[in-house]
């Protein structure tokens, strides 16, 4: 990542619409308390309006992998928090928020039934898409089937996301001046936020960004989502696990466990009480100590990632 480049702090106007979304802590994270037709709506309203001049609208989803990473890396924790809104891509997250949570969540938002959703609005109101991410064929199948399953659709662009360097940044030109709507950004954690956090001042033209990790593998029709009886009851990382065994068996063996243990100990009023004693030890402890132990953050590091090399 570039030395000293930093997003600019979000102008007042771009918190308008969505400054008044009640949000619940949960896993330590802010997480919108909205459900599929009122997150698909918003991101009409705020994508349409273009409310920030200078900056597109950063939106972004959190699961179980997101709440550890979120945890044990300061740098992710810190770009996501330049995010403006975070949706509940878990059902585990909505269950904890019934037993833990200030607010409970009504129901899971996950961004491979959200597309769909936004893309019916999209259509009524003849927005615009650009869809990055995923292999060459992936991305392809997806816009394919985006427009056979909606008709009238306006897809400006898509590019895969094995992109790096110039060619990178030369697609980043492309689709600040394609000045999409919603950029539909699928590179997989935490390529997306990187990516964000990199090339995000320079899309002054998007409306929105909205990371969508798998979305494309999901809709070119390459991975299939687990029966519903398994999303229900929070197993859809099991049927995930038979898909790519390689991939994901390690990754959720390590972060589904420490999920669960922030849902509970991060996670309403025991987060509240654990932020109270943490400013209480802050004020009795030097600057050393307290940058050390994350109160007081350090840069965040320069050596991050800076190619969309797909999820």
């Amino acid at each position: 990542m570039s030395a000293g480049l930093a997003m600019a702090p979000p102008a007042p106007q771009s918190r308008d619409l969505v400054r008044d979304v009640t949000t619940t802590k949960l896993g330590g994270m802010p997480i919108a308390v909205l459900g599929m037709q009122e997150m698909a709506d918003l991101m009409i309203s705020a994508a349409e309006s273009h409310p920030r001049p200078n900056l597109p609208l950063f939106l972004t989803s959190a699961n179980g992998e997101v709440l550890s990473r979120h945890a044990r890396d300061r740098d992710f924790a810190r770009m996501l928090a330049q995010a403006d809104l975070i949706n509940a891509d878990g059902q585990p997250m909505v269950v904890a928020s019934r037993i833990f949570g200030e607010h409970a969540l009504p129901e899971r938002v996950a961004t491979t039934d959200l597309f769909h959703s936004v893309a019916r609005g999209a259509v009524a109101r003849n927005m615009s898409f650009y869809m990055f991410g995923a292999s060459e064929e992936e991305n392809r199948r997806a816009v394919e089937n985006a427009q056979r399953l909606h008709p009238g659709i306006r897809i400006v662009g898509h590019s895969h996301g094995y992109l790096k360097g110039e060619a990178l940044r030369e697609k980043v030109r492309e689709i600040d001046a394609l000045a999409p709507d919603i950029l539909w950004l699928a590179l997989g954690v935490p390529r997306e936020q990187v990516f964000v956090y990199e090339f995000g001042p320079l899309l002054t033209n998007v409306g929105l960004i909205k990371t969508s990790g798998g979305l494309f593998n999901f809709l070119s029709g390459s991975r299939s989502r687990a029966p519903g009886w398994m999303q229900l009851c929070g197993l859809e990382w099991l049927w995930r696990i038979k898909e790519e065994p390689t991939r994901l068996f390690w990754r959720y063996l390590t972060t589904n466990p420490h999920a669960m243990l922030l849902l509970v100990s991060r996670s309403g009023t025991v987060a509240q009480i654990r932020a109270s004693l943490r400013r209480r030890l802050a004020r009795r402890m030097p600057a050393w100590a307290q940058r050390a132990t994350g109160i007081v953050p350090n840069p965040i590091a320069t050596n991050l990632p800076t190619d969309a090399s797909g999820v």
